[in-house]
């Protein structure tokens, strides 16, 4: 797999910055500094929200890996998603807890860190199918763990 080079990854960088704005920081509540995106607000549809937006923080992830980014950045950056994910699955709590912890946000600050001090890197195909899949089975496990929890509770609360 070829790398970029780094007028591509200012433009790609550019690019999973907005979509990170988005998830994490597209809403300010006039008058505070408090900002929240997408991230929250789809977590409070049942199963599929937060299934959503891991699948867009992976896609995040794998673009950063594809650019080369070192496997212990790309590791944090992970860890970062599986705790959103993670919180992400106690109803409402998991909510706010998006609003603080924009686990986007940092993903986009490790990956500019990274990219300021050194810009290239060799790119490991099969380091990167692995981290997709790893990816996918994370945000289908939670969106698997949503779903019956739903259905349980909803079994308790309909008898």
């Amino acid at each position: 797999m070829k790398t970029s080079t780094p007028a591509q990854h200012i433009t790609k960088v550019g690019k999973l910055r907005r979509i990170s704005r988005i998830l994490d920081n597209a809403i300010t509540i006039p008058g505070t500094k408090l900002s929240f995106g997408l991230d929250p607000i789809l977590g409070l549809l049942p199963g599929g929200g937060d299934t959503i937006t891991g699948g867009i923080s992976a896609y995040i992830v794998v673009e950063a890996a594809r650019m080369g980014i070192p496997r212990e950045i790309l590791g944090k950056m992970v860890a970062n998603i599986v705790l959103d994910s993670v919180a992400g699955t106690i109803p409402v709590l998991g909510d706010l807890f998006d609003v603080g912890w924009k686990s986007n946000v940092k993903n986009i600050e490790l990956l500019e860190k990274h990219l300021e001090i050194a810009e290239s890197g060799k790119t490991d195909t099969l380091f990167i199918l692995g981290l997709i899949l790893l990816l996918a089975v994370i945000v289908l496990g939670f969106a698997t763990i949503t779903f019956f929890s739903v259905r349980f509770f909803w079994s308790l609360i309909t008898q």
